[in-house]
């Protein structure tokens, strides 16, 4: 997704210059925004797809299998998966029968409730996530390309963000802030 080399304007600089030459001045701050976070968030993706790729990960499947290692006993319903990653129970599905497949998490049925699935992580597939988060850890997430005040900064402004679209509420009593 990165280019090989950086282009010699910012065409996000553009498309604003070129947003406000047409009228449209009002949502030329608004364009920016939205366009900024999607091309961070691409290359973002990038950095982490490079780093899961030794481990024949997807993120979303990194996700799954690092959900399943916070919990209390690696394993949780299908069902809270699919609350948790915020993701439609079909990806889920998908994304846990490859798992299943490679060995790496197995299907086992809920203990009080007859027609929910749980999802529980294997052995292997503990430590391929461990292996995962130290590699993800030592080359994306502790590195960011941000300072550490920009990064605060950051995720503060776009939990407002989220949290103003609906995405979550505060819990009471609250956390420290993001």
């Amino acid at each position: 997704m990165a280019n090989p080399r950086p282009l010699p304007i910012d065409p996000l600089a553009e498309a604003k210059r070129q947003w406000i030459a047409h009228g449209w001045t009002d949502a030329a701050g608004g364009m920016t925004a939205v366009i900024s976070i999607m091309r961070a968030q691409q290359l973002l993706l990038a950095r982490v797809d490079a780093a899961l790729k030794p481990f024949a990960l997807s993120f979303a499947r990194f996700e799954v299998l690092r959900l399943l290692a916070f919990s209390r006993q690696g394993r949780l319903p299908l069902s809270s998966v699919v609350s948790r990653l915020q993701v439609h129970a079909t990806t889920v599905t998908s994304t846990a029968e490859r798992l299943i497949r490679d060995g790496l998490i197995v299907r086992e049925p809920h203990p009080h409730d007859g027609r929910a699935a749980m999802l529980a992580l294997t052995d292997d597939g503990r430590a391929l996530v461990e292996r995962a988060t130290d590699a993800l850890n030592d080359e994306v997430f502790s590195r960011p390309g941000l300072s550490e005040t920009d990064t605060a900064d950051l995720v503060g402004i776009v939990a407002r963000l989220r949290r103003d679209a609906g995405d979550f509420t505060d819990p009471r009593p609250l956390p420290d802030p993001l």
